[in-house]
């Protein structure tokens, strides 16, 4: 596979110049920043991204002050209890996007924030070279976080991490990374390989250096 930078040139002669491949990326969160974030609003941006994969996210974005109050400002304590009469209440209402097993999976998602003594400073612990770890561990423990929804949840905490959209997909098979992307374990391994290896090149972050192979490839 060819190094980023490499990667890098071809992204800037398509897209008219590094600036415009790499100019408006806002940098990952350190450590400190992470383990500042409170547990509610992990909670809260786990469930934006269940509810908006598959659907359209305007929507929910639009609707979401309906989500925080039906969901009690996601407070896990009470999240982790959707139950019985609390989830009748829930799946009637018309705030939110009705929807039962993403309604149930936000009692769940709760129950796993509430399982860790600290949630933020566990997430906190994966450094870039265990990125992969943390979206295995996500969808093992979590709901509905597979795919490129844990993906995406973490992007939009702050986490510094790759999105395997389409077009980042393709350049990976074009290098030779994988034959085709997929979420086993062994997937996401070999993928985590590949970024670990283009990091230590070059120290870029992986939201870099998702950001180069998406543009590297695609529709102009």
């Amino acid at each position: 596979m060819r190094s980023i930078e490499q990667i890098l040139a071809i992204s800037a002669e398509r897209k008219g110049g590094t600036e415009a491949v790499l100019g408006d990326l806002t940098p990952s969160l350190s450590s400190r920043e992470m383990r500042a974030i409170p547990s509610d609003r992990w909670l809260a941006e786990m469930t934006r991204a269940i509810f908006q994969a598959g659907f359209n996210w305007k929507v929910v974005d639009r609707m979401w002050p309906g989500f925080e109050d039906a969901f009690s400002g996601f407070d896990p304590g009470w999240c982790a209890h959707i139950e019985d009469e609390r989830f009748d209440a829930l799946i009637g209402k018309k705030a939110i996007v009705r929807h039962g097993p993403k309604i149930q999976a936000v009692a769940q998602n709760a129950s796993l924030i509430q399982s860790k003594s600290d949630f933020a400073a566990w997430v906190a612990e994966f450094n870039p070279d265990h990125f992969a770890k943390l979206l295995l561990a996500l969808k093992s423990d979590g709901s509905r976080l597979g795919g490129t929804t844990g993906q995406y949840f973490l992007r939009s905490v702050g986490v510094d991490g790759w999105i395997l959209s389409r077009d980042v997909s393709a350049r990976l098979v074009a290098e030779g990374v994988v034959e085709k992307v997929t979420y086993s374990a062994k997937g996401l391994r070999t993928i985590q390989d590949a970024f670990s290896t283009w990091h230590a090149e070059t120290g870029y972050s992986l939201k870099k250096i998702s950001r180069t192979l998406a543009t590297s490839t695609g529709r102009l």
